[in-house]
């Protein structure tokens, strides 16, 4: 039965493009609000929730298959209030029942996430993910599914309570393990969470684990910093800082990166990291920046500098709005096949490209090898620069040139192509990611017009999304909407504190500050320590949770605890040194457990016990710039470095003290401890010299 491609639903309404996507559907779809649960409750209809998100390549294969489908759309409406949830904009509610679902079913979930809840409370007593439209290995089909679950809730409703009450108790556990005990905050689990590192390693490929393989940048800055903290104590972990860059270069020759475009693709489908799953996500592409330009700084390598500078440049040109903020992904799919856009055949090559061109490209990218992607070739580096040079007899400058101008001439055809969907919403969250690496990228390589970049988001983010002191997640189309939750502000804030070492502006040091006094009085658990996902005043959900463990993401935890600590010692506030604390105390328990799954916090443990050494600079340009350079010459990744121009005269908290002289000077505090003003370049340097790589 067809349905009519014209007619709407309560999705039309929404700013998601994936909610979007959805609006004409013969399934009459809710978003999440008050009157889809009302109407629940009134009809005494089960819920049936789809969680999904607009790059997703099997929520599009689900949505084709049944929610188009007007028969299958027929026994949703009949049995189901349905609702429809992007989890970019809810991360709330995809976290709540990404948990349940790894509950109820002891495993782990994703996307599409389906779950079926009571209309009174909302808690789900089925769960699953991507259900086929007919049985096929192994598979129920969906209709199936929904309908033997919706006599259940009708005939079996005490077990249905039963369940709800036995998942809600699993819930209490959890939140049981945040209470802090009285064990002293030490190094141990940094040691243990290199150890577990390494065992996860993979010796043959690089990275972690085996095929999907997510490039994890959480582990990769642990293992950079771990590498960094033992050669400062004098005995470098070399096999640290070994795994961490030859899993970047492996990432960085791969075909998990875009050779022509630049940026990072989501994972890779292969243990290799030869073909990705083709979809671009802002939140993957933000920390690798910060990573590739510290493993640059760490190493010297400029493969990790043409990385980290291609993927700028990617973001700038396709991922900036005119307005200043980031948009969220590019989809896998173009002209309905995932990787379409992006891949080759020879032939097709070697039309476009100089015969010599030809040669060196073929062999460098392996289009003289079996095709690698459906009888195409994705490019993925098969042969050295020097390996090329050797078999055709070139200098090694002579075959970069040749691979230079080839891929010049690949990307402007590529780009004549029908480009992937993009998901142009701007998330808070994702924007404050994208902020730091944009920052970074600027910093280290002297761009300005990537400070700028970052600039203009942060920009962006204040005028729009910052609202009556408060945040706002999500904007798209001149909407600004939805509470912020705990990752908006912490992210944010790191964010302005990289733009802030890269150029120092009035306005942006309390900017943080008024984020971090929300995050105190908003998200903090003020009996046990550590901060909620969601405000105190936020919607009431089944569950309030409080994420510790490293995900796609950084815990906000983690992020809190590391920005409140750099902010407690740049400003000289007690109360955040003190809710850090609390949140490491807090923490404590899980992060012994499972030390390697919480490198965000234990990044803020080693600040804690090896204070950030923050660097103050006052003086005139072009002085203060050669100074601030001198600061950051090295990788040191527990030092912060601000430069303030002596006509900056009101700073706020404790920075006030820090007072211009004639010529530049140097404020210099290790946690409590400050030297005496540094006013000699010499000095200054020998005093650097004490705690860097």
């Amino acid at each position: 039965m067809q349905h009519d491609v014209t007619a709407t639903n309560r999705l039309i309404s929404e700013t998601s493009p994936y909610l979007l996507q959805h609006a004409h559907n013969p399934v009459d779809w809710f978003p999440w609000n008050e009157e889809a649960l009302s109407l629940a409750q009134e009809l005494n209809k089960p819920i049936l929730l789809s969680i999904g998100y607009s790059a997703c390549h099997w929520c599009h294969v689900m949505a084709h298959e049944s929610f188009e489908d007007a028969v299958t759309a027929q026994v949703m409406n009949q049995l189901f209030i349905n609702i429809k949830i992007d989890r970019e904009e809810r991360p709330d509610l995809d976290k709540i029942y990404q948990l349940a679902h790894q509950v109820l079913t002891q495993r782990g979930g994703g996307w599409p996430l389906t779950m079926i809840l009571t209309p009174d409370t909302q808690t789900p007593f089925f769960a699953g993910t991507y259900f086929p439209k007919e049985p096929r290995h192994e598979m129920p089909a969906f209709v199936d599914v929904i309908k033997r679950i919706e006599g259940f809730y009708r005939h079996h409703k005490e077990d249905v309570d039963h369940h709800n009450e036995a998942l809600l108790a699993v819930f209490r556990q959890v939140d049981a393990s945040h209470v802090p005990g009285n064990e002293m905050i030490s190094p141990a689990p940094i040691d243990e969470a290199r150890c577990q590192l390494e065992k996860n390693y993979d010796q043959l490929f690089a990275g972690f684990g085996e095929a999907p393989k997510f490039p994890h940048p959480t582990n990769l800055s642990r293992l950079l910093r771990h590498w960094a903290a033992t050669a400062i104590a004098g005995n470098p972990d070399k096999t640290a800082l070994d795994m961490a860059t030859t899993t970047l270069r492996a990432m960085a020759m791969g075909g998990v990166y875009d050779q022509l475009g630049g940026g990072f693709y989501r994972y890779s489908v292969d243990q290799e990291w030869m073909i990705p799953h083709f979809e671009k996500m802002l939140y993957d592409n933000g920390p690798l920046l910060v990573l590739y330009c510290e493993a640059w700084k760490a190493t010297g390598m400029p493969l990790f500098e043409r990385v980290a500078l291609e993927t700028a440049e990617w973001v700038m040109r396709e991922m900036q709005s005119s307005e200043g903020g980031y948009y969220s992904t590019l989809d896998a799919d173009s002209e309905g096949e995932e990787g379409r856009y992006y891949v080759w055949t020879p032939e097709a090559v070697e039309l476009l490209l100089p015969e010599v061109e030809y040669k060196v490209f073929a062999l460098h990218f392996g289009l003289n090898r079996v095709a690698n992607f459906q009888s195409q070739w994705h490019l993925h580096v098969y042969e050295s620069l020097e390996n090329v040079a050797d078999q055709l007899t070139m200098s090694v400058a002579e075959v970069k040139d040749h691979i230079n101008a080839a891929k010049q001439t690949l990307f402007r055809v590529r780009e004549e192509r029908i480009r992937p969907g993009r998901d142009d919403k701007i998330l808070t969250s994702w924007n404050g990611l994208m902020i730091k690496g944009l920052a970074m990228v600027g910093r280290r390589f002297q761009r300005q017009d990537v400070i700028r970049s970052a600039e203009n988001a942060l920009d962006f983010i204040k005028s729009t999304l910052w609202r009556n002191g408060r945040l706002l997640a999500t904007y798209k189309d001149g909407k600004a909407h939805l509470m912020a939750y705990l990752d908006d502000y912490v992210y944010l804030i790191d964010a302005v504190l990289e733009l802030l070492q890269a150029r120092w502006r009035d306005g942006d040091l309390e900017f943080a500050l008024s984020l971090a006094e929300v995050v105190l009085s908003q998200f903090e658990d003020k009996q046990n320590g550590g901060f909620y996902f969601t405000a105190n005043d936020h919607e009431k959900l089944i569950y309030r949770p409080m994420l510790l463990s490293d995900e796609a993401l950084p815990s906000g935890n983690g992020i809190a605890a590391q920005v409140l600590i750099r902010l407690g010692h740049v400003v000289g506030e007690a109360r955040y040194l003190d809710a850090a604390e609390r949140t490491l105390k807090a923490a404590w328990g899980n992060i012994c457990r499972m030390p390697y799954a919480h490198n965000a916090l234990l990044d803020a443990v080693e600040e804690y016990l090896y204070p950030t050494e923050i660097i103050i600079l006052r003086g005139e340009s072009p002085a203060l710039l050669e100074w601030q350079q001198h600061c950051q010459q090295h990788y040191a990744p527990r030092r912060l470095v601000l430069a303030i121009p002596n006509e900056i005269e009101r700073l706020p908290g404790g920075l006030g003290v820090r007072a211009s002289k004639k010529g530049p000077v140097a404020y210099r505090c290790k946690g409590h401890q400050c030297s005496a003003p540094i006013e000699d370049l010499v000095l200054l340097d020998k005093v650097l010299s004490f705690n860097q790589v």
